[in-house]
Order: C-alpha cells, then structure tokens, then sequence
C-alpha cells in the first residue's frame, strides 16, 4: 500500500495525551514507520495535545529519544507541532482546531483527514469527545476519525455508561476502540490459516479438536505499576479484552466477507454464545511479593493471575473448552493459540500416542506448527513427535514484522475497522466476566500465592486436566539459525514404553542401538 492508496491529499494526526509514555513509546513512533515506509499522504501533520507546559521543540525533542537517528527522523520531526491545553477546557481545543484548519488551508488539498488518537485514561474521555467534536465536522471531502485506548471500563455497567456518552457524540463509524493485540501478526492471520486452507476448516469443529487454549505469560511483575495494575486486575487488563478477541477471531463462523461490519457480525455472534464464566472454573493467583509494591494495599486481592475455562454453546464448539490464562511473574514471556485434538482412534498401535496439537505462538519468535506423530529417522522403528513448521523468522528471514499499533494506525487511516472493537463486541465481552469480576471486587474470591518466576498456582494445572488437556513437558519448540532446528520430542518404542528425545530409550529398542538421530522437520 502507499500513499496514493490512502485516498487522501492531506492527514493531520492529534495525539491527544502527547507527553505521555503510551504516545511516545508507541503512537510516535508508529506514525514515524508508516511516513518511513511512505504510508502517509503526501501533505501531513502530527500535533500532540496534552496539560504539560511544552513548545514545539521540546515535545521534539522528548519524541526524537524514541525514534532512530538519521534523516528520516528529521524529516518526520519537522511535521510535528505542539498546543498546550487543559482536558476539559474549550480554550485549548479552539487552538488546536485554529492549527488544524490552517494547515488545511495552507496545504490547498481537495481531500482531508483528521485522525484523533486519545492516548489518555478513560476517565477523561467524556470531557475530552465532548470538547473535541467541534473539531470532527465531517463533509463531503473531509473526514474525522477517533482512536480511543482501552481499558473501555471497569466492568458491564461504566463500559456501557461510556458507550452511551460516546455514543451521543460520534457514530460507530467514527469510533476505533484500539485492542493493540488485534494487530499483531499472527493474531491477523488467524482468519487467512484457518478460511484459507481446506483441511484446517475441515477439522474446525468438536469432533477433532479436544479442547482450545489461549495464554499469555509475562515473566515480571507490576514493576511500579502496581498502583494502577491494582485498579483492574489481570482479568480486566489481559482476559476481557485481548484473549476474549482472540477466542472470537479462533471460534468465530466464516464471515460473508472480510470487511469490518462482517467479521464484527461474526465475533459478536460468538461471543454470545459463550457462558458466562464461573467461579468453580476458574484460578486466580497473586505472586508472592506483589503486595510488597508501596503503591499497593497491604491487604490486596488483586488476582495477577487468572486461568478460566470458558464454554461456547453452539453446533460447533458444543462441549469444547476454551481456557484462557494470564499472569504476571510467570517463568516465561509467551503468548499462543494452542488447539488441541482428540486422541488417535487408531489400533494399528498397540500403545498410546501424544495429541496431534496446533500451535499459534504470537510472541515472541511469531511461528505456526502442528506437531505430528512421525518415525524417528534411521534404523529406529520408534515414533517420535515433530512438527510441520512455519517459523516466521526462518521462512520470513529479513522482512520486518511491523508493530500492532503501526498496523492499526494504517488501518484507522484507510478506514478499516475489521481489527478495532465494536460496541456490541464490548457488550458481549463484559456480560461473559461481569459476575466473576463483581466477586473478585467484593472480595469473595481469595487468590492463591504462587512464587515469582513459576508457572503459576498448580491448580490452574489441575483445572486444564480437569477439561481434557493433555500436557507433553517433554517436547519443545525451538526456533534456531536459519534452515535448521533443535527438537525435544515424545518417542513411542515399539515395547510401548516411552521416552523424551533426550531421554535414555529402553535397552531393547532399536534407537539404544547407535547414535540418536536428531529429528527432521517438515516446512508448513
């Protein structure tokens, strides 16, 4: 896509909230890459609204620290401008329209976009829209967009009070509720994987697949945050919004087509049909030390950790769990899809096989892999679990995956809406957490201490059995040098013993009898 394609003659980009760390660690410099990559129109302009007492150089300045030395950054600083002014205060905003419009003019372009990014709390969204809409008059050759961060409320009732107010002002087609997640490379793939390719639609559906999960895990704390982190919770920051679209994006039915209103269509849909989630099928859990933050209650019950199994009620995903977990202070960074199938039927074996299981890793290391049951290479006569293997930073190698917010950014400016929330998504989201979190808030449910830098409470582990999932801790991916790759497996051997590839094997089985061969993999 270039400039030409964006169907504009000038775009003003307000950043709304400007010296703050969301739009300069983020919002700057996406818009930085997309002018880089020559994404934005020809004429453009990025000014940054915010309280704090700045002038055009020092805001520069404070977003020059962010970006790559070099002349591109200048070039892109050269465009940047600064108005100061209050939240809730008309002053300030008739400057900024004044600067708006005279740049407008200035430029003699036919065709004008104004794109208005709120890189603000919530809590300042009705006097910022309210003061704001003088600014966002469309007409027939100027439109008027609104990027507004989560988190969209704290529970079913404010999201809706806000959903209201918003509502009154802008309509759906003007606002882009932003889910950072939703522009992440293979969370974008998700639709293509799985409409686009005949056997994986053929074996959507519960009479393959055993059960389904989503996880994220960040390997620290709050890190003085914990003030704020301890205002939401990690069902609020990561489960009601990022996994619940992502589960909708995984169980969703196919679309009429791609555009934003019918892939909504299709995710409200979903979301619909899920149960509300219940206590007994969740774990929550605070990591030992938490509590240890000043900014933090001494006798908090924020959960840092939840694992919750979710049920969808529909023709296809009828009695298939969908589990979902976050936490913080976990003993890894990832993020994955992990669909896993129903145990092999066949009798050709007289021994158990592992689960054929897909796995979608978001981050890091991007990849897409199904592991598979395959003979060890060589004289062995075992069976040992590799993958057929898409690894984004071998098959990929070179290209620069472009960061979630530069993708939606480009999107809010073309004017798709597929991968932003719509209000009804919002709805059905809260009405599936509502219950659990008015517990949680009221102090009914207990988190359990896990240490710092574990996998989380064992529980979460017994409630996964409990629904079906089978945990191989033997296999490991490991994406590695370009063309070649390390593997950790299950092997089956023929006495029907079993083994990781790293393991002994039984003095009786053909791989004891020389050198083990190291597994071979297959290109997705």
């Amino acid at each position: 896509m270039s400039a030409d394609e964006t169907h504009l003659d000038s775009l003003v980009v307000v950043v709304l909230g400007a010296s703050g760390d969301l739009a300069c660690k983020k919002t700057f410099p996406a818009l930085y890459e997309l002018h880089r990559h020559g994404l934005l129109s020809k004429q453009f302009h990025v000014i940054g609204y915010a309280r704090s007492p700045l002038d055009d150089e020092q805001l520069r300045s404070k977003v020059r620290d962010t970006l790559p030395s070099g002349s591109r950054t200048e070039d892109f600083l050269d465009w940047l401008s600064y108005v100061q002014g209050q939240y809730d205060e008309a002053e300030g905003y008739k400057r900024l329209l004044k600067k708006v419009e005279k740049f407008e003019e200035e430029s003699g372009c036919e065709r004008c976009g104004r794109l208005f990014y709120l890189a603000l709390p919530p809590s300042v969204y009705p006097d910022v829209c309210t003061q704001l809409k003088p600014c966002t008059v469309e007409n027939d050759r100027r439109w008027c967009r609104l990027v507004i961060e989560k988190p969209f409320g704290r529970n079913l009732e404010s999201s809706e009070e806000l959903a209201d107010t918003l509502g009154k002002l802008y309509p759906e087609s003007q606002l882009y509720r932003i889910d950072h997640y939703l522009g992440k490379e293979i969370v974008q793939n998700l639709s293509v994987l799985r409409f686009g390719n005949t056997f994986m639609s053929a074996m959507w559906n519960r009479h393959l697949i055993n059960n389904v999960q989503i996880t994220f895990k960040e390997p620290f704390g709050t890190e003085g945050r914990g003030g704020y982190f301890d205002e939401f919770g990690i069902v609020r920051d990561i489960i009601q919004n990022h996994l619940l679209q992502v589960l909708a994006l995984v169980a969703m039915e196919p679309p009429v087509s791609t555009s934003g209103d019918d892939v909504r269509d299709e995710k409200v849909k979903v979301l619909r049909c899920l149960e509300p989630v219940k206590p007994e099928d969740c774990v929550l859990g605070q990591y030992d030390g938490y509590r240890d933050d000043p900014t933090v209650p001494d006798d908090s019950k924020c959960p840092t950790f939840a694992s919750c199994a979710f049920k969808i009620h529909n023709e296809r995903w009828e009695g298939v769990p969908f589990i979902l977990k976050a936490g913080k202070a976990l003993n890894e960074r990832k993020a994955e899809v992990r669909i896993q199938f129903n145990d092999s039927k066949s009798s050709v074996f007289d021994y158990h096989l592992p689960r054929n299981e897909l796995v979608m890793r978001i981050q890091p290391d991007e990849g897409i892999w199904m592991k598979t049951n395959v003979k060890e290479p060589g004289l062995s006569t075992s069976i040992v679990q590799s993958e057929l293997d898409l690894s984004y930073v071998d098959r990929y190698n070179g290209l620069s995956i472009p960061d979630a917010y530069e993708r939606l950014l480009l999107d809010a400016i073309t004017g798709n809406q597929q991968f932003f929330v719509r209000r009804d998504e919002l709805r059905a989201a809260w009405k599936c957490v509502d219950d659990l979190l008015e517990k949680i808030d009221g102090g009914e449910l207990i988190p359990i201490l896990y240490p710092q830098g574990s996998r989380g409470p064992p529980e979460a582990d017994h409630l996964a059995e409990r629904y079906g999932f089978v945990r191989y801790s033997d296999y490991t991916w490991k994406p590695t040098d370009v063309g070649r790759k390390e593997s950790v497996g299950f092997v089956a051997h023929l006495d029907g013993t079993t083994s990781g590839l790293n393991d002994e094997a039984p003095s009786n089985s053909a791989s004891a009898q020389g050198d083990r061969t190291q597994v071979a993999h297959s290109q997705l």
